[in-house]
């Protein structure tokens, strides 16, 4: 265990803390809090008790190959950053309704940033994560459907690769991620053209991602009437902060619209760029990053250079983030 260190509740700073998407996870995350935080233990120890098996094992021992599937990343990576937020609470005094103005969370990530917001509880978003990996999961059969990345390629030329490449096909803008670095999503084949056609127009890299189904797209519409019925059925409290949607890139407080944009989101782009960009106007001077990972730190700053981003997921993150405030 560490001694308790206590935030100084910082005045100078506008801050806004973002929650990590798929990608993020690897073996062992969230271990070590769990090991010196009981606030951190509680968070697996309920997630466990959700979905009644001794999923924090995975987590923590894995195998790679099982975390990674879409049904256990998603739960993860939520428990990951849960585990973090309340270690942040709990040991060094974080309030984020005085300390942050805004959250947002990447894809699944948004999850995450309710569950911290207030919005969902912490089982109740287990579970909503596990029926949403399965059902993104199922809506494709294995290797008909894919995602690539185009590096130096903004949306506007994304969207026109995609539409030539779609043909009769499902190919589409899936994450508007940063300046220059857009995801596109759909059939394998049309993925394919795509990547071909994304060179021959000048990207700098055109490449496939290794995922287990092409989220974000039309694909994932029986996806998105599952989680419709999932989310009907589950509390949605008023969130103690605004929350940045994937959907609109703006702040959104209505627990009924947080809930619609969730269902929206499954098909819908992930408009991380703009949402950053959204942060930066509405004077968001440092992002936190909570959970596994710093993918979302690398975006911000690529998404407006003047804000300050890091992140938090070990005990060293922990601390760092004290001395600075």
């Amino acid at each position: 265990m560490i001694d308790k260190i206590i935030i100084k509740k910082g005045r100078d700073m506008k801050k806004a803390l973002l929650f990590p998407g798929q990608g993020s996870q690897v073996v062992g995350m969230g271990k070590e809090l769990a090991d010196n935080f009981a606030s951190a233990r509680a968070v697996f120890e309920e997630v466990d008790n959700a979905l009644s098996e001794d999923f924090s094992d995975i987590i923590f021992n894995g195998p790679q190959d099982l975390l990674t599937l879409t049904e256990n990343a998603q739960p993860a990576i939520m428990a990951t950053s849960i585990a973090a937020f309340r270690v942040l609470q709990s040991e060094f005094g974080f309030d984020l309704k005085k300390q942050a103005a805004f959250v947002a969370g990447h894809s699944l990530g948004e999850y995450s940033a309710l569950c911290a917001d207030g919005v969902l509880g912490l089982a109740e978003t287990t579970r909503l994560l596990r029926v949403r990996g399965l059902s993104m999961q199922r809506c494709v059969h294995d290797g008909n459907g894919a995602m690539a990345a185009l590096i130096g390629i903004d949306r506007e030329m994304a969207e026109e690769i995609a539409n030539q490449a779609a043909g009769e096909e499902v190919c589409s803008v899936a994450n508007d991620n940063a300046p220059g670095q857009v995801v596109i999503s759909g059939t394998r084949t049309a993925i394919d053209r795509a990547i071909i056609i994304a060179k021959d127009k000048g990207a700098k890299r055109a490449m496939l991602l290794e995922v287990s189904a092409p989220f974000h797209c039309a694909l994932m519409a029986p996806a998105s009437g599952v989680m419709a019925s999932a989310l009907a059925a589950a509390k949605f409290n008023s969130p103690i902060v605004p929350v940045v949607t994937n959907v609109t890139a703006k702040a959104e407080s209505d627990p009924a619209i947080l809930r619609d944009l969730l269902v929206d989101q499954v098909t819908e782009v992930v408009r991380w760029r703009e949402s950053m960009e959204y942060l930066a106007r509405e004077g968001v001077t440092r992002v936190i990053e909570v959970g596994a990972g710093k993918v979302l730190s690398g975006l911000m700053k690529r998404c407006a250079p003047d804000v300050q981003a890091m992140n938090i997921g070990t005990i060293a993150d922990l601390e760092a983030f004290a001395k600075v405030e």
